[in-house]
């Protein structure tokens, strides 16, 4: 058992490791290109810092465990909305900003994370769920680059020299996540038989918040240093990706049963996550510390539940 540990959390190191280092170097092409931030936040770093749970749930579909990667999404997303927000905003100055009209769609937003929940309730996702979502998340892609006008912020003192080194760094960083995110997956299960818990608990744990670490550190440097549509831009981004696009890929991948409480109490945690984490944000156009504390007590709340449901204790 303490075998399986030790390799569980050295592979999930090195796919945390990895994925910061690719958000780092994915960052630096784009600004030495000046690319606008909004670009950079939505269609650069959010697929990039989602890349280690999306490598988890693509492995476990293909190693046919797809419910350890619903398991890594759905948890990964409550621990963006709640955990990462909740840190952003209490290691802020003043709150986190919100300058743009990044939640303007709020309640399109909303029902996004009401797509993956609904498809699921029956414990079953089949291909067709699969298109649904991957429709679902492009419609919201295409819904920002329609955008992208009201975000014309560049970077400043960017230099187009040393792109390539970057972009050779960043192809070295892919390679070692995708080797972390596949013992990760092979450690994490080993693991939670070993302790006899549902394994996709362990993905839901300890992985979900290892996955969202890249986002919380890419976070907080935004917001200390003012780029405060960065940090939100990220989670966001990352959120409705996970809950469309990479769901529907592992339902692509291989069609699968699952417990339904993983969505019956998952999904509608991350739901209220993302709703309170959207209100905060829409009032007053400040993420305040107290609402970061708020948010915190709730991702706790969430974990205490699943335990409960799952008889862990």
């Amino acid at each position: 058992m303490m075998t399986d540990l030790a390799l569980f959390l050295a592979s999930l190191f090195v796919l945390i490791k990895s994925a910061e280092y690719a958000v780092c170097y994915s960052s630096k092409i784009a600004r030495a290109f000046r690319i606008s931030e909004f670009v950079v936040s939505f269609f650069i770093v959010a697929f990039i810092s989602c890349s280690p749970e999306a490598t988890v749930s693509i492995i476990s579909a293909i190693n046919g465990v797809p419910e350890f990667g619903l398991g890594a999404l759905l948890g990964s997303n409550v621990a963006d909305l709640a955990l990462v927000f909740g840190v952003v905003a209490l290691f802020s100055a003043n709150g986190v900003k919100v300058k743009s009209q990044i939640v303007r769609n709020d309640l399109f937003y909303l029902v996004l994370l009401l797509v993956p929940i609904i498809l699921g309730f029956d414990g079953h996702l089949s291909r067709e769920d699969g298109v649904v979502l991957i429709l679902s998340g492009a419609a919201f892609l295409a819904t920002l680059a329609r955008q992208s006008r009201l975000f014309r912020r560049k970077f400043n003192h960017a230099r187009n020299h040393g792109w390539a080194k970057n972009f050779v760094l960043l192809v070295l960083s892919l390679a070692f996540l995708v080797a972390g995110a596949y013992y990760t997956v092979k450690f994490g299960i080993d693991f939670a038989n070993d302790i006899n818990i549902p394994p996709f608990l362990v993905a839901l744990t300890m992985v979900s918040i290892g996955s969202c670490m890249p986002e919380l550190i890419f976070s907080l440097k935004a917001v200390r240093t003012g780029h405060d549509a960065l940090a939100l831009g990220d989670i966001l981004g990352n959120v409705i990706i996970d809950a469309t696009i990479l769901i529907g890929v592992i339902s692509l991948i291989s069609p699968f049963d699952f417990n339904p409480s993983i969505v019956r109490v998952t999904g509608v945690m991350m739901f209220f996550a993302g709703a309170l984490a959207v209100t905060f944000i829409k009032s007053g156009k400040v993420l305040t510390r107290v609402e970061g504390l708020l948010l915190l007590l709730f991702y706790l709340l969430s974990l205490a539940v699943e335990f409960w449901m799952n008889g862990v204790f």
